[in-house]
């Protein structure tokens, strides 16, 4: 996936009106007639601008069935572009998380140490 495809990727899912398309080809192919009439307050010409700029993002494929147009979700690019992207801090936040977990397990070490002293104390005390 080129930097140029990428941008593409993320111009598209800038737009609300776009996301809740794409959440609305997750559930599964949809005819472009159902996907203008989820969007009332949009003119048809609107909704098939959004349409365009997702197919330039290669997010959906459309094909023909007579004279019907079936949109479906493509995936790979969202899921290349965000792993490309995620993957970038992947090492921050595992260092990061690593840390966490260690001053955890010392707190709960520190914190077993001094209950079982106390308890010897206590006992000797007795």
């Amino acid at each position: 996936m080129t930097v140029r495809d990428q941008d593409l990727v993320w111009k598209a899912l800038a737009d609300s009106t776009r996301r809740e398309i794409l959440d609305l080809l997750r559930d599964g192919p949809r005819q472009t007639t159902e996907i203008v009439a989820q969007f009332p307050e949009l003119s048809r010409f609107g909704v098939m601008k959004h349409l365009d700029v997702l197919r330039a993002a290669d997010l959906i494929r459309t094909r023909s069935e007579g004279r019907l147009r079936v949109n479906s979700l493509n995936v790979a690019p969202l899921r290349d572009g965000i792993e490309r992207w995620i993957s970038k801090y992947e090492a921050y936040w595992a260092n990061t998380l690593l840390r966490v977990k260690e001053a955890a397990e010392s707190a709960v070490e520190e914190t077993e140490a001094t209950a079982t002293s106390e308890r010897k104390s206590k006992r000797k005390g007795a």
